[in-house]
């Protein structure tokens, strides 16, 4: 950690507040992407049992956002400086689903793997200990209906714990629970717009619902179809 800081001089050290849940972070970015070329974002949660939901097109900037809050929380409660201009936060445990795997040798499916890992981080969370809760795009092994419902239902679930937590999703659906939850669920997204043609990401995260989508434009610009 010694090495780390050394070699990051222009990351700070965060400070900690523990009387509430409270995360801060003023021009947050990567760790693993080089300050020169890394987009940073401001980020703020407010109190326990906040879930914020982040929708965007692909490759928006979705997935790495949540690796970003992880990452630096990991490294602020190991005491290490962390890649923000300011950074506080209420030290906690991460749990995730983001990087789930099928396995052959155990006879898994994805689907049945990633189940597992929700089962893993309801299982904790049934114990009263906090947790913050990472959340990238879950059920991607099942059809688009059975994934919003599930979804719709595990937040739904997750309210009644103790915890703090981001869900990363295309489903833009999934954004209308703050009609039904306006205390504790908050909408945030990844923004891209086309200009001649031309797909335009900035990676900045803003309040609401993303409006664009990508997928097709992209299987055409490819050349997959016309």
């Amino acid at each position: 950690m010694g090495n780390f800081a050394y070699n990051n001089p222009n990351y700070i050290f965060p400070q900690t507040k523990t009387e509430d849940f409270a995360l801060e972070a003023i021009n947050i970015g990567h760790p693993l992407i080089s300050k020169a070329d890394c987009i940073t974002n401001n980020f703020n949660i407010s109190g326990w049992n906040q879930m914020t939901i982040v929708t965007g097109a692909n490759m928006a900037g979705k997935s790495t956002f949540l690796r970003t809050i992880g990452t630096n929380i990991l490294l602020g409660t190991m005491g290490a400086p962390v890649f923000a201009d300011k950074f506080t936060f209420t030290p906690i445990e991460i749990y995730s689903s983001i990087r789930t795997s099928d396995s052959l040798a155990k006879n898994e499916s994805y689907f049945y793997a990633e189940l597992k890992r929700l089962k893993a981080i309801i299982n904790e969370l049934e114990k009263g200990i906090p947790k913050f809760i990472l959340l990238d795009e879950i059920l991607k092994g099942t059809n688009s209906q059975d994934k919003q419902s599930g979804s719709i239902e595990l937040i739904k679930h997750l309210l009644q714990y103790h915890f703090v937590g981001i869900f990363a999703t295309h489903d833009q659906a999934l954004g209308e629970l703050i009609n039904l939850y306006p205390n504790n669920v908050k909408n945030a997204c990844f923004e891209i717009s086309f200009n001649n043609e031309q797909m335009i990401i900035d990676y900045k995260i803003r309040d609401g619902i993303c409006k664009n989508l990508n997928a097709t434009y992209l299987m055409k610009k490819m050349g997959i179809i016309s």
